[in-house]
Parts: C-alpha cells; sequence; structure tokens
C-alpha cells in the first residue's frame, strides 16, 4: 500500500511521454518540474537562439540556485545539431528521473545533495524545428545548422587554428559565457550518427593536411577513464562495433581527432578554456529515429548517464586561500607532469577541482607575483563518496584575494599552440 501511494505522488507530479517534444512543450515540461520540485530545480536561460528561442538550463541540486562552495557543477547538453534528437530527448528523461527518485533512492539523493547539475536539452532550437517539419532522415537534415547555416560544433574558438573569421553565433556565444562564468569541472555533450564515447582533442596541431590522428590531451588517461565509465554502463556501446559503415571502436570510445579532425569544436574549447573536461556521446546510429525507438535508447543511456554525473566527484578539490582564510581568486593550480595549454585557475572563491585517478600527484600552486607551493599527495578511489579528496592550501600573505586571470584577455582564443 506504501508502494503504490508513493508511485501515485511520482506519476501525478510528472508523466514524460517517449515522444519528441516541441519547443513549447519542452518550455511547458521544465517550468512544471521547477514548479514540483523548486527545493531542488531552478529554471533559467542563457540566451536566446537566432529565431529568439530561449536556451533553458534546469539545475538540479541541493542548492539548485548558485554555486556552493565543495559542490562541484556538473552539465548534460543536447541538441547541438538540430537533427541529432534522441540527446534532447533523453535528457528530458534524465530530469524526471532525477527530480522524482531525489528522497527516494539512496544514490540519487547522495547525488543531488553533492552536485549541482545543469541539463540543456535543446542548444538548438531553430534547428531542431526545422528537423521536424522536414522528411525523416537518419543520415543529415538541415536542421542540423542553426538558423542561420551555421554549423555550431564548428563555431567555439579552438586553440589549434585561428577561426576568428567565423562569426560567433548567439547560440555559441551564449555558451561561451555559460561556460566562462560558471565553475564546471565535468560536461557531456549529446549527439547523434554513431554509438561511441568520443574525448578531446578533436582539433591536431598541424601546418599541413590534417589527417585522422590520435590528439592527446595532458590528460589523456582520465579521459579514456570517463569515456570508459559511459560507454561499459551503456547496455551495448562497449560492443564498440553496432552501426553500419561505421569504424569499429574498441571498447566503444574514440580520441576524437583520431575518429575525423575538427576545428571551433565545444569539447576542446570547454577543456582549454573552461577547464572543464567533456565527451561527445554519439548515441544513436539513426540522427532522427521513429519515436516508437525512444524508450529503448532510454533503457541503454539511463545508467550511463547517471554513473558519468558521479565521476564529477573524482580527484582532488579545495581553496586556495590567504594567511587570514580569503580565497585567492585566479591562483594556478597545476598537476606536476600534466602540462595544460593553460594552467587550471581558482575561481572568485579561490576553489579548484581536478579530475584525477588513484595515484601518487604533486600540487603545484602559483600566486603571481607572490610564489609558488608544491604539495604532495596521495589519491584513493572516492568514487563512491560523493566528494573528492580536499586539500586546502595557504599562502602567508594577507594583501592579495585576487590576481588577473590569463584567460581575461580573450584575444588569446587567437592563439594557436
Amino acid at each position: 500500500m506504501t508502494f503504490l501511494w508513493l508511485w501515485a505522488i511520482i506519476s501525478s507530479a510528472v508523466a514524460l511521454n517517449f515522444t519528441y517534444h516541441n519547443g513549447r512543450q519542452l518550455e511547458t515540461f521544465l517550468r512544471a518540474i521547477n514548479q514540483d520540485y523548486p527545493s531542488i530545480t531552478h529554471l533559467y536561460s542563457i540566451g536566446k537562439s537566432v529565431d529568439g528561442i530561449d536556451l533553458w538550463v534546469l539545475a538540479i541540486g541541493k542548492y539548485p540556485t548558485k554555486h556552493t562552495v565543495g559542490i562541484p557543477d556538473m552539465k548534460y547538453v543536447a541538441n547541438i545539431h538540430g537533427d541529432e534528437v534522441v540527446g534532447r530527448e533523453m535528457l528530458l528523461h534524465l530530469i524526471e528521473h532525477l527530480v522524482t527518485m531525489y528522497g527516494v533512492n539512496d544514490n540519487i539523493t547522495a547525488l543531488i545533495n553533492s552536485t549541482r547539475v545543469h541539463i540543456m536539452p535543446s542548444m538548438n532550437p531553430d534547428g531542431f524545428a526545422i528537423t521536424r517539419t522536414a522528411k525523416p532522415d537518419c543520415n543529415y537534415s538541415k536542421g542540423r545548422k542553426n538558423k542561420n547555416a551555421y554549423d555550431l560544433n564548428r563555431n567555439f574558438p579552438d586553440i589549434f587554428e585561428n577561426n576568428t573569421l567565423a562569426i560567433r553565433q548567439p547560440e555559441t556565444s551564449a555558451v561561451i559565457d555559460w561556460v566562462m562564468s560558471e565553475s564546471f569541472v565535468l560536461s557531456a555533450s549529446l549527439h547523434g550518427g554513431d554509438v561511441v564515447a568520443s574525448y578531446p582533442f578533436d582539433n591536431i596541431k598541424s601546418d599541413g593536411q590534417k589527417l585522422p590522428e590520435y590528439s592527446k590531451t595532458p590528460d589523456d588517461d582520465i579521459f579514456i577513464y570517463l569515456a570508459k565509465k559511459y560507454s561499459y554502463n551503456h547496455l551495448i556501446m562497449y560492443y564498440g562495433e553496432i552501426c553500419v559503415n561505421s569504424l569499429e571502436f574498441q571498447d566503444g570510445i574514440t580520441n576524437g581527432a583520431q575518429w575525423y579532425v575538427l576545428a571551433g569544436g565545444m569539447q576542446d574549447f570547454n577543456y582549454v578554456w573552461g577547464q572543464c573536461l567533456e565527451l561527445t556521446l554519439e548515441l544513436s546510429c539513426c540522427k532522427n529515429p521513429p519515436e516508437h525507438t525512444l524508450e529503448e535508447f532510454w533503457e541503454e543511456n539511463r545508467v550511463a548517464l547517471i554513473e558519468f554525473l558521479k565521476q564529477v566527484h573524482l580527484g582532488i578539490k579545495g581553496q586556495i586561500l590567504n594567511v587570514d582564510g580569503n580565497p585567492i581568486e585566479n591562483a594556478q593550480v597545476q598537476i606536476q607532469g600534466r602540462d595544460n595549454i593553460y594552467p587550471f585557475e581558482t575561481n572568485k572563491w579561490g576553489e579548484y577541482y581536478r579530475l584525477l585517478l588513484p595515484g601518487s600527484y604533486t600540487l603545484i600552486v602559483t600566486v603571481p607575483g607572490v610564489g609558488t607551493i608544491l604539495e604532495d599527495f596521495e589519491l584513493s578511489n572516492n568514487e563512491t563518496m560523493f566528494s573528492a579528496m580536499k586539500l586546502n592550501i595557504h599562502f602567508s600573505t594577507t594583501n592579495i584575494t585576487y590576481v588577473p586571470s590569463i584567460k581575461d584577455d580573450h584575444s588569446q582564443w587567437t592563439r594557436r599552440v
């Protein structure tokens, strides 16, 4: 009797069908969730599309309205290509699952209490609208691009080549501002057209013809781990050879540039400038499959989407503080042996987050004009603890709470390595 009563509460609050939801239906659903679960959700828009459609994000967490010290921010983004529609619906169902299981499922409750999850079901609502008016096609639709006919996943600043001649689209600019204003630690972008987890870099350093080759980041080990975490929690992705005329992907993962080289991609931008580790998750062989397949896609991805969220708690976190205990903003935080193109920097609360696998490391913290501190630490497996290892660093200075960021000058977006 208790179970039936609980089920009735859950099902009456939210009832999301396995169908494609247009822009108005998507907004209505998000507003209803926010109204029904105001204590753990916050609905906001990061900007508008070319057609003036809001780019909605639902934040879910114990403290959903703002960043809280010690609680990492993580995001999912879907439908960057308007004709790749499965991810859009998967994120709506993920939202429903998270809010209805809060206080019911111990893992979901612990995850939401310890994480701020931002979910953007559609980055390209104009392209989606175009796709829904066209004849369904598994391979391509003109709705792939935005209303101005720009591929949004080729429209971001790129560290490997000067692509500033590309006109930044409103959707891209909104995401850039979002990434640079939040303290995102982990992210995934949901796509379609294959079934594989792809990780940076997508582009390569080359002055000549760019042929596919492995483009390794300083955090290659953790990217491989994250990609496998998704593929092996997915029902079939880890098989590695699922789609007709596709490559064979060992373990269901691939380095982006080894698959194919692209410039202006979102995951490289997130990593280089946003210090956020992002994967590209391809969820379906058919980009625009029939509605009756959506429930099957949800069953394939449900566990993987949740397990990937938990990975935001890998590694180490802490604050860089002065002798009075005040945070130092933009202190440079590096891991010895990992030479990032730009060093990771602390946020305005003096916080840093570094996703790392278990092992021995040396933390290198530099406050320009003040000095550098090296701290050795041993990291154990803390995946099930819903918290990274905490390590605060104190500088013996009183008058420093801020140093300029090396990322403040956006002309650096034209820099090539």
